[in-house]
């Protein structure tokens, strides 16, 4: 059987972007002038009749942990710190000139990037990633050289 994809006229495209622009509006509705505005400069766009551009693969699950796009799968995680971590981590990666970054990546074929945030008065950390495939072979790709990129001891017992 042949699968058949409705197309929709003008018209109907038009109610539904006013539709989905009203419940856009209402969700700002207690946001900032500068929040409005902008979504305002958005709708504006979409009803100009810019074609929307489509995700180039559909997002999806990187296995245990993260989401993924494609090939490219992402980790997000944000961790309380103990006191004097914060200070601990900035120091860790002042001392190697944010070079943890890059090694990991050199070392770690499937790692993209990687990123390390301090938050809320250093009591938190934001830890993100971008690798590829999915969760099991970053991990397996990742530990081998963990000892070699970062202190024996990481985290660091007090964290």
């Amino acid at each position: 059987m042949a699968h058949q994809t409705q197309v929709k006229t003008g018209l109907e495209q038009s109610s539904d972007l006013e539709q989905k622009a009203q419940k856009l509006r209402q969700l700002y509705a207690d946001a900032t002038d500068i929040a409005k505005s902008a979504l305002e400069n958005v709708i504006r766009a979409l009803k100009s009749g810019a074609p929307a551009k489509e995700p180039s693969a559909p997002v999806g699950t990187a296995g245990r942990i993260g989401r993924r796009q494609g090939k490219v799968s992402e980790l997000t995680v944000i961790a309380p710190l103990v006191p004097g971590g914060a200070k601990r981590l900035r120091a860790f990666l002042e001392i190697l000139h944010g070079s943890i970054g890059k090694e990991m990546v050199d070392m770690v074929g499937t790692v993209h990037d990687m990123r390390f945030v301090i938050l809320d008065n250093d009591t938190k950390l934001l830890f993100c990633t971008a690798y590829d495939l999915d969760w099991d072979p970053y991990i397996e790709d990742f530990a081998p050289c963990a000892p070699s990129c970062v202190p024996r001891a990481w985290p660091p017992p007090s964290w």
